[in-house]
């Protein structure tokens, strides 16, 4: 799940082609739905991004239906997809949005608006532990909000991604030690203590990570590997892959790997170093980047199974060589997220 933010923005606005009194308001990539005449292109308003959690007054204000449901999800309005709102609040009225948006001053706390946080399953929790060698994953923000990560052209990867959960695994050569971690204890530093029950570690136990780790950290020379990877199947999320999490048969496949080699972390090419000891993630696309075939290769059906069992969630970018990006402030890497998912019924979110 990427950063909450909620930011000034500049609009481009588009017709709607399905109702007259309508308009599409477009920040980034994303299109939110809004009432014609409200806004022009080139003014600025705010932007609340999906998985934000309204409180009730702004709810009333912007005329939405709140009755505990106060958390904005992509929606279809009159057949196109709407992501986040679009508005300017009234606690805002004496603020200069332009220069708002200039600075990239962030209004969630003003507002009181909050990040949604999913619950936690019993399988998925458990007793923990502070693990400050925990090598923790990091939060990769849509492409769609921010679509300057990646120059056209330039070399990519684009893989997989999976609905399923987060399994964080870090092994530290020096003192023999394995912890493993979810990405919502990960981030606190916290480690599960090992239980037969749970879901990490039985995917830990069952895909043999914990020993790949330790022959990578031999091979490349490393103090610490961390392996990151995704647990799915049944009784996971609601997306299944063919696979039953409440069995031996629980799914698992690497996406990342990152090690401390000579006192630096660096993250590496988990299917060049891990293919033939782990299942990885697949890899779609190799080439130059073109955000349309992103878009384009995040829909679709699902690969893992080899079946085409159901759609398919997305696609997380990578650059072929890794690098930083000064607009994440960290590393070059995003996501994409195919609309038929956001818009499924039934689904589940669990981190």
């Amino acid at each position: 799940m990427s950063t909450l933010r909620v930011t000034a923005e500049v609009l481009t606005v588009h017709e709607h082609p399905n109702a007259d009194a309508l308009e599409l308001a477009q920040v980034g990539l994303y299109r939110a739905v809004v009432a014609k005449g409200a806004f022009r292109t080139g003014e600025t308003a705010v932007y609340i991004p999906e998985q934000a959690v309204l409180p009730d007054g702004l709810i009333e204000e912007l005329g939405l239906a709140g009755g505990g449901a106060n958390r904005v999800r992509a929606v279809r309005l009159r057949g196109e997809l709407s992501q986040g709102i679009v508005c300017r609040p009234k606690a805002l009225a004496g603020v200069d949005l332009a220069a708002a948006a200039a600075e990239g001053t962030d209004f969630a706390e003003r507002l009181g608006i909050t990040k949604w946080v999913p619950p936690i399953p019993p399988t998925m929790n458990g007793e923990v532990e502070p693990a400050p060698e925990l090598l923790p994953w990091v939060d990769i923000e849509n492409i769609q909000r921010h679509p300057d990560v990646f120059a056209p052209g330039e070399p990519v990867v684009l893989t997989e991604k999976l609905h399923g959960s987060a399994c964080l695994l870090t092994y530290v050569a020096d003192q023999d030690r394995v912890y493993v971690s979810s990405k919502g204890f990960g981030a606190r530093s916290l480690a599960l203590k090992e239980d037969p029950r749970n879901l990490y570690w039985r995917a830990v136990r069952g895909h043999g990570v914990a020993a790949a780790a330790a022959r990578l950290a031999e091979r490349l020379g490393a103090r610490r590997v961390g392996v990151f990877g995704e647990v799915y199947g049944a009784g996971v999320q609601d997306l299944t892959y063919g696979a039953d999490g409440r069995r031996d048969t629980l799914g698992y496949a690497a996406f990342d790997v990152c090690a401390e080699i000579d006192g630096a972390v660096r993250w590496l090419d988990a299917a060049a170093l891990l293919e033939g000891e782990l299942p990885v993630v697949p890899r779609l696309y190799e080439g130059p980047y073109d955000t349309e075939r992103v878009l384009s290769v995040a829909s679709g059906r699902e690969t893992v199974s080899g079946r085409e069992l159901h759609l398919r969630e997305g696609v997380v970018i990578r650059p072929r060589t890794e690098r930083y990006s000064a607009v994440t402030g960290g590393r070059a890497i995003a996501k994409a997220v195919s609309a038929a998912y956001l818009t499924r019924k039934g689904g589940t979110e669990y981190e």
